[in-house]
């Protein structure tokens, strides 16, 4: 096999067979060497929850992640946080020639580990080869398919005034990762992000904690935009007390130097929970309990309103909080 791919690793002859034996068949099928046009899956129990997305973070490897992690874990993510079981994933590579297939094996290799740890199969996939200065390296896209229990209900339409919202650790990590390697910069402790799936996780607090009405993923736009976007659709204020939330000394360090808020910056293993307030203390402590719940926290609570986000200050006075204005680093999934 070559070193770095050619444009005749996408023609669909012996180069692309021996890519796909060599690469994605070595890590991705390990117990199954069937490869068909489409995967067929069997009866599974629950409602289908379908999703997908394409990735095309910069740079590829990344302090905490690389794109491969990202895709994976971002996919199992947005399945997970409407209350689905992750089963399944499809994977597209766009190539670029001249690509070093050992970069791309650490891909895929990260791929494989990351959806071991989930519990989800990789189970098909696609492969193009674009020209030289016509891509950016790699980009994937991925779709997982999941399964929603049948006693499974989430939506905004539950959230009520009274609810809190919590959150699983420290927020804008993913961000200020890429930021710091995108631009050099050198912090005495770095920023790693926090990439990583969180269905285990979500199914462990459901467990134990049915009454969860709603979940979404903080990412592009963080935590911000995202409970803004949840505002807007339930009509509810939400007041978010700025003392609560949970942000590392690294990353605050980091924002105060680049004149940055960490409210806005993009977290890949953050996930935002709706509970009535009776389930608090249970859901924290389930929450803090797991790797992927350190430093939870309740950050914000429901009110009545029209659709409106305060920040309760340290100082006392109160913040609106609105949609993110542009785009402050693009590229960051």
């Amino acid at each position: 096999m070559t070193e770095k791919i050619l444009l005749a690793h996408g023609d669909g002859g012996k180069l692309t067979h021996d890519l796909i034996d060599n690469v994605f068949v070595k890590h991705f099928y390990v117990d199954n060497n069937a490869l068909p046009d489409a995967f067929v899956a069997d009866k599974e129990p629950g409602k289908i929850a379908f999703t997908t997305d394409t990735f095309v973070v910069n740079p590829l490897f990344f302090k905490g992640g690389d794109i491969g992690k990202i895709a994976i874990a971002g996919t199992v993510n947005d399945l997970a946080v409407v209350g689905a079981v992750p089963k399944y994933i499809s994977c597209g590579f766009i190539i670029e020639e001249g690509f070093l297939i050992a970069d791309l094996e650490k891909i895929v290799e990260s791929m494989a580990k990351t959806a071991k740890e989930a519990g989800v199969a990789i189970v098909t996939g696609d492969t193009k080869v674009v020209e030289k200065n016509k891509g950016d390296g790699v980009f994937i896209n991925t779709s997982g398919i999941g399964f929603v229990p049948e006693n499974r209900t989430l939506s905004y339409k539950e959230i009520a005034p009274g609810d809190a919202v919590l959150i699983n650790g420290n927020i804008g990590e993913h961000g200020m990762a890429i930021m710091s390697e995108r631009s050099g910069l050198n912090f005495s402790s770095p920023v790693k992000s926090d990439c990583q799936a969180l269905n285990n996780f979500i199914e462990k607090l459901m467990e134990h904690v049915p009454e969860v009405k709603f979940m979404r993923d903080p990412t592009r736009g963080g935590v911000a935009t995202t409970l803004k976007e949840i505002a807007t659709d339930t009509g509810l204020n939400i007041t978010i007390e700025e003392e609560s939330l949970p942000v590392s000394d690294e990353l605050m360090g980091a924002v105060d130097l680049l004149g940055l808020d960490p409210l806005y910056l993009a977290n890949e293993g953050k996930v935002l929970i709706f509970v009535p307030q009776d389930k608090v203390e249970t859901a924290l402590e389930i929450m803090s309990s797991l790797p992927e719940g350190i430093g939870s926290k309740q950050i914000a609570t429901v009110g009545e309103g029209n659709g409106q986000v305060f920040l309760q200050t340290a100082f006392g006075g109160k913040k609106i909080i609105d949609l993110l204005a542009g785009a402050p680093l693009p590229r960051i999934c």
